[in-house]
């Protein structure tokens, strides 16, 4: 679930021996734009609260950017973030802390003070490696016991966070 879709393509090359690793990587994002997403929260109203209390934002994917911008764009939230990174946004891909300290310079934040949230061993691994909070979400395939280890607190959702903010 972590993986970037230069990965997933490697690992299919042998399965579809006529397509390039690229008109594969092509065919990942493609499919990804058109996956559907689940929220765990109502976005717009969480994420401008989110905002409204002064917080900077920013999503770091394994994904490829655009297929993120066209799912943030979707749910009518992509103007609430500062910053929108996938793996080939030039600032490499998870568990490496590139994307996350890319979002910290943008935001002229120190690492320490940035909170990382996410739902995958290399979400919260690349925070660790930023020198950045993390926070384990329950709402990816990876458990609680996974999670935890890498993690300063493991919550069901995203809906929790302001509590554990203001804690």
């Amino acid at each position: 679930i972590a993986g970037t879709p230069a990965e997933v393509a490697e690992a299919l090359r042998g399965y579809f021996p006529g397509h390039s690793p690229g008109e594969l990587i092509d065919l990942l994002n493609e499919e990804a734009e058109r996956a559907p997403q689940a929220e765990a929260v109502s976005l717009a109203p969480y994420l401008s609260d989110l905002r409204a209390r002064g917080l900077r934002l920013g999503v770091a994917t394994n994904d490829a950017e655009t297929p993120a911008r066209v799912h943030l764009e979707a749910a009518g939230v992509l103007e609430l973030f500062d910053f929108v990174a996938g793996f080939d946004s030039g600032f490499g891909a998870k568990p490496g802390p590139g994307p996350l300290l890319a979002f910290a310079a943008h935001v002229e934040a120190d690492p320490a003070r940035v909170v990382m949230v996410g739902d995958s061993t290399h979400d919260l691994a690349a925070g660790r490696a930023a020198g950045m909070q993390t926070v384990g979400v329950l709402t990816g395939l990876a458990a609680r016991e996974t999670l935890a280890p890498l993690a300063d607190a493991v919550l069901p959702d995203i809906g929790h966070l302001p509590a554990w903010l203001a804690g």
